[in-house]
């Protein structure tokens, strides 16, 4: 029989540098947001700052509230890697690809993703935030995260 580890979210799945812009921001921005109160600073100044005070301050408002419904209603605790691991665990890639999928408009295809990650009566509310926040990330005009640069400058941390 096979047994599974406890972490099976944090398992490796990719790596960052083979991700796109918006789906790699989406996976930087979600381990800076749950890395402390500095790094939450770091994320809001940079949408601020990228998209100005009305859109980005909407664009906060939907990641915060997006990240607040993953821990609230979860089905289980988000695995996520290291701030500058260039790896991409199962629930990071899991988030990313729901976020795009959501922003690119694939409502139905977002809700099962959604469903799969909080109850199934979140998952609407979980897509729309989605919907909200990826837009913003698309309008950012991300070619590559100024973290994802940033990473690429250091040793690769591997966890």
């Amino acid at each position: 029989m096979t047994t599974f580890p406890a972490n099976r979210g944090g398992a490796t799945v990719a790596i960052l540098d083979d991700f796109d812009g918006l789906t790699a921001a989406a996976v930087l921005y979600l381990r800076m947001w749950y890395e402390g109160p500095d790094t939450q600073t770091r994320v809001m100044k940079d949408i601020l700052n990228t998209l100005g005070e009305t859109r980005g301050s909407n664009a906060i408002a939907s990641f915060s509230e997006l990240c607040s419904i993953c821990v609230q209603h979860g089905r289980r605790p988000f695995c996520r890697h290291a701030l500058k691991c260039r790896c991409v665990g199962a629930d990071e890639a899991s988030f990313a690809h729901f976020v795009a999928t959501a922003a690119e408009g694939d409502r139905d295809d977002a809700m099962l993703i959604a469903i799969l990650m909080v109850r199934p009566d979140m998952a609407p509310v979980l897509t729309s935030l989605a919907a909200d926040f990826g837009l913003a990330l698309k309008q950012m005009n991300l070619a590559a995260p100024k973290a994802v640069a940033q990473m690429r400058a250091h040793q690769p941390v591997l966890h």
